[in-house]
């Protein structure tokens, strides 16, 4: 008996925006993928499945019109993914970062962003604290920002400390407020007068500085010292626009 043999049904085709191409797998970096479907996953968990966590992911258009995450897609749909606006904004400013990005967190200090760190926490911990105090994670671990229960997540793109400052000063756009927390322990710092810790001042340190402040939380006295001509870079390259070169550089 012969019989007629249904034609297959068209793939399912998402279309990335270049901003996340670097999330996708070096044969898919053109930006579309094809991938069958049975109607079952989720938008959100196909985007995904992709290597595109859905922290980077703003609007999704399916068949020119817009989707949600928990729409569940259906052969032949066409998807555009675009990448999450930016700035991005934030209920409260601040942040958690995780275990690789200390030199990350001290920069954001300097520039007076909220940022807690520790370099001893486990996942479960990071996403816990993330979520109770009500900070964005930063991360660049895409495995950690697609876990579920994590409220807010970023991945942080860069290799250096200074690249990665501004890509999260870029997306998010935080109060920028230099010199005002502490480097160690994200403490608010306040003016002191030289009387009020002359105790904890080494000689030299006495004899050559009159201006200081304090840690509120920990007690760190800083001054404008050997290693503030390196910090104040940091600072004024932060503070210069996404694409601004530095008027002091020579060609």
């Amino acid at each position: 008996m012969n019989g007629t043999q249904r034609p297959p049904e068209p793939p399912l085709e998402l279309t990335f925006v270049a901003e996340l191409r670097m999330f996708l797998a070096p044969a898919n970096r053109a930006g579309t993928v094809r991938m069958a479907t049975d109607g079952t996953p989720s938008l959100g968990h196909v985007v995904e499945s992709a290597g595109v966590p859905l922290t980077e992911v703003g609007s999704l258009l399916v068949n020119d019109r817009p989707a949600r995450p928990s729409y569940q897609p259906r052969a032949g749909d066409r998807v555009r993914v675009e990448a999450v606006s930016r700035p991005q904004p934030l209920p409260v400013p601040r942040f958690l970062l995780d275990v690789h990005l200390g030199a990350l967190a001290r920069r954001m200090r300097l520039v007076g962003v909220d940022t807690a760190y520790s370099n001893d926490l486990g996942d479960d911990a990071l996403i816990d604290l993330a979520n109770s105090a009500g900070r964005v994670l930063l991360t660049k671990d895409r495995g950690l920002l697609r876990r579920r229960k994590l409220w807010l997540g970023a991945y942080v793109r860069g290799a250096r400390a200074d690249d990665q400052l501004a890509d999260v000063l870029d997306r998010f756009s935080p109060p920028f407020a230099p010199w005002t927390r502490c480097l160690i322990c994200n403490g608010s710092l306040a003016p002191v007068t030289k009387s009020e810790v002359e105790a904890q001042l080494l000689p030299g340190t006495r004899r050559t500085y009159d201006e200081f402040c304090r840690c509120a939380g920990c007690g760190r006295v800083y001054w404008r010292g050997a290693h503030s001509r390196r910090l104040a870079a940091i600072v004024a390259a932060a503070a210069r626009p996404p694409g601004a070169t530095d008027p002091g550089a020579t060609a």
